[in-house]
């Protein structure tokens, strides 16, 4: 138990792929003007870690290890060509506006990064654990990025939510304010730069202060050890 717990706290904090990692930035800066997308994508990614992870966990003893990452390719490429074809079956709205980074999923560091060091050295439900911390950790980073760029560039929650769940989902749009022009400093790329950079030093501000907090262990006293020879 203490173990999956030491893997729970390394995704969602401690090793957070978004916010300490810093991998999977080109897909996390680019979609996550709405935290529609932000789900989309954060979702996406989750299920194809999870999966690429269990896999790889089960055909570790069985792949020469000259030939382990082509492997992991090949399987994350199975695996996201599958998720592709049922976003675009089922919420062809969001493959749309995901467009070319859906596909990308398969170039993510994370996910071939942690099959290499997690999932080819563990069994298949802790790396199936270690897949679905992973993938939330990074989900949590894209919503609250969405949500926060949305907010500053349009000021509503959950705009396009049918896209993701379906016609009876256009109810969940918030409109917290009325925005004539959107703020497209929060809308494009740049904003997404300043947003995370605000997130990771929340993120180092909260962890200095939950280590002032912790109380601090003593130092052993030194103690000096006088040599003596013997003369004559």
């Amino acid at each position: 138990m203490a173990n999956y717990r030491e893997i729970a706290w390394q995704g969602l904090w401690k090793n957070n792929p978004g916010l300490v990692q810093l991998l999977g930035l080109c897909p996390l800066l680019a979609v996550t003007a709405t935290i529609t997308n932000a789900l989309g994508l954060g979702l996406a990614t989750m299920l194809v870690l999870i999966g690429s992870n269990i896999l790889v966990s089960l055909v570790r003893d069985y792949v020469p290890k000259e030939i382990r990452i082509p492997v992991f390719v090949m399987i994350i490429a199975a695996l996201v060509t599958t998720v592709q074809l049922l976003i675009n079956a089922y919420a062809y709205g969001l493959y749309l506006s995901l467009g070319i980074f859906l596909p990308l999923i398969v170039t993510n560091c994370i996910i071939i990064g942690r099959a290499e060091a997690f999932a080819s050295r563990n069994n298949a439900f802790s790396a199936a654990f270690d897949g679905l911390m992973m993938g939330l950790g990074f989900t949590l980073v894209l919503t609250v990025l969405g949500a926060t760029r949305e907010i500053l560039g349009q000021g509503t929650l959950f705009d396009g939510a049918d896209q993701l769940l379906g016609p009876w989902a256009k109810s969940l749009t918030i409109h917290l304010w009325q925005v004539d022009t959107p703020f497209l400093l929060a809308m494009l790329p740049p904003g997404a730069f300043i947003v995370m950079g605000l997130l990771i030093a929340l993120k180092n501000v909260i962890d200095k202060k939950v280590k002032e907090r912790q109380p601090q262990v003593a130092a052993e006293p030194s103690v000096t050890r006088a040599r003596i020879t013997k003369v004559g």
